[in-house]
């Protein structure tokens, strides 16, 4: 699993900005080639719905929102209940929405996104 980890990180650091965009059906919220590959590899579509939305909600608060995926540690899940967390912020510091989960499929402990021009990218696509 680490292995596949340390691949799928590989994999996405190799992404830099391209002119396709893909849209979440849901929400009509715009992601990049690189969330694409995220999203099919990691089997996490769930993670771009869920971040459409909530950035899609705060994009009134700020143009530019920074996503911060952060599963916990084991103690802190074993006390808290909660898995992992995801933390919507200004970029300048401002955390403007936190998300707790009680489980999580995901499979990297964390993860930076960028969300701006209602488009939600890797952060070496900016």
């Amino acid at each position: 699993m680490k292995t596949q980890n340390n691949h799928l990180i590989e994999q996405l650091q190799g992404f830099c900005g391209s002119t396709t965009c893909y849209k979440t059906p849901l929400v009509k919220a715009h992601y990049t080639e690189g969330i694409k590959y995220l999203a099919d590899h990691a089997q996490c579509h769930w993670l771009i719905t869920d971040t459409a939305i909530v950035c899609k909600s705060l994009k009134h608060k700020s143009s530019f929102i920074l996503v911060l995926f952060k599963r916990y540690s084991k103690t802190v899940q074993k006390r808290t209940h909660k898995e992992a967390k995801i933390t919507y912020a200004n970029g300048n510091g401002t955390i403007l929405y936190e998300q707790e989960y009680e489980y999580t499929d995901f499979p990297l402990d964390e993860l930076r996104l960028f969300y701006t021009d209602d488009m939600l990218m890797l952060t070496n696509e900016y």
